[in-house]
């Protein structure tokens, strides 16, 4: 391969590219990774992806999902090296996956709207997962997720189930974790990490209710808090 050709380059270039990356004589750093040690990469090239989606940049959003394609190959890379499995096989999973889960698509299965995509998703997902019981649709969420995408979402698949609280329960459970949070200042209660989990997952718990995601109203509160401290700064003269 002419990697200088300047031609256009395509998925089957930029999986040789990978390869010759991971060859003996190919780079140092690329040869020493493994799974674990570029897992942040990925985590950090799919939010700088995010980050150009959410300011509607174009040309960063194309070279964000690069780098985001490019943790994909890498990895299918370092399992091709083992014999498990290749980029192929990846692409291969995913389109049994996308055509199994869309029988209103790909089969006879008929869909009055989105909601009942939805309903045939999840219940299609416990099937080929081999969940039995809703607790372990619960567990399958992912801990990797942030803790307060993974609350909502573990929240949301509770009330599906059939979990379902009024909204004054979850207000005083919000006003009750409050009041469990004021004492911890007080010394009256000394478990610090159960009561601001519990607070935490209250404030989530009614973000839900009002279909706000806590995520992102977390995210939008900080750029605020960051905004206000500038103003701050400058009336006071801060250094």
């Amino acid at each position: 391969m002419d990697y200088n050709s300047g031609k256009k380059y395509t998925v089957e270039d930029l999986l040789a590219i990978m390869k010759k990356l991971r060859a003996p004589d190919g780079c140092p750093w690329d040869r020493e990774q493994t799974h674990h040690s570029i897992r942040k990469c990925f985590i950090e090239e799919t939010y700088e992806a995010l980050e150009a989606i959410d300011t509607e940049n174009t040309d960063l959003l194309k070279e964000e999902l690069g780098d985001v394609l490019f943790q994909v190959v890498f990895h299918s890379e370092l399992e091709k090296e083992k014999g498990t499995f290749d980029f192929s096989d990846v692409v291969d999973g995913v389109s049994r996956k996308m055509i199994l889960r869309h029988p209103h698509v790909f089969g006879n299965t008929e869909v009055s709207g989105t909601a009942d995509v939805l309903k045939n998703w999840d219940a299609i997902k416990k099937e080929t997962k081999g969940q039995n019981t809703q607790k372990e649709v619960l567990e399958s969420v992912s801990k990797a997720l942030p803790a307060l995408m993974r609350s909502a979402k573990v929240l949301k698949k509770a009330e599906k189930a059939g979990f379902k609280r009024e909204s004054s329960e979850l207000y005083q459970d919000l006003s009750d974790s409050v009041v469990a949070a004021q004492d911890l200042a007080s010394g009256k209660n000394t478990e610090a990490e159960k009561v601001i989990g519990r607070l935490l997952l209250a404030v989530v718990n009614v973000s839900n209710l009002l279909d706000v995601d806590p995520e992102e109203a977390l995210t939008r509160s900080c750029d605020d808090f960051i905004e206000e401290f500038g103003i701050l700064e400058r009336d006071a003269g801060w250094k």
